[in-house]
C-alpha cells in the first residue's frame, strides 16, 4: 500500500527541479489524504546551488489559506540537483517531526518521506491520474 500522488503533481516536481537546475528548487505540497498539487516557491537561501529555504511569505500564505478553508498543506518538497533522491545529512539534521510529507527530486526520480521524530521515514507512493 502506498500514498497517492497525482500525475500532475509529479510532473510539476520534475519540471520545476529541471528548470531550477543547477540550483535547488523547493515548494509546497497540497492535498488531503494524497498529494494533489505541487507548487514551486522561491528558494531564498543565500547559497541556492547547495541549499534551500522556502520563501517564508509563501509558507505563511499557504498556512493562512488552509486555516480559512483553502487547500490543505500536506508537506514540502525540494530537489537535489547533484545528489540522490533521499534526505541528505542536512535534511536529517533539520527534521521537525511534524509528520508532514517531504518529496525529494533528483533528476527524474521522486521519493516521498514522512518527517518523523528524529528521522525521515520512506513513504511508498502510487501514481494516480490528476
Amino acid at each position: 500500500m502506498g500514498f497517492d500522488v497525482t500525475s500532475g503533481a509529479l510532473a510539476t516536481l520534475r519540471d520545476e527541479a529541471a528548470r531550477a537546475h543547477p540550483h535547488e528548487a523547493c515548494g509546497i505540497l497540497f492535498g488531503a489524504g494524497r498529494i494533489e498539487r505541487a507548487v514551486a516557491c522561491r528558494n531564498v537561501h543565500p547559497e541556492p546551488a547547495r541549499h534551500f529555504e522556502i520563501d517564508p511569505a509563501a509558507l505563511i500564505a499557504a498556512h493562512k489559506a488552509e486555516r480559512t478553508g483553502g487547500p490543505r498543506v500536506a508537506g514540502y518538497w525540494h530537489s537535489h540537483p547533484s545528489g540522490a533522491a533521499e534526505p541528505s545529512a542536512e535534511d536529517r539534521a533539520n527534521t521537525s517531526g511534524d509528520g508532514r510529507i517531504w518529496a525529494i527530486v533528483a533528476g527524474e526520480t521522486v521519493t516521498l518521506w514522512r518527517d518523523a521524530p528524529h528521522s525521515f521515514d520512506p513513504l511508498p507512493y502510487r501514481l494516480v491520474e490528476g
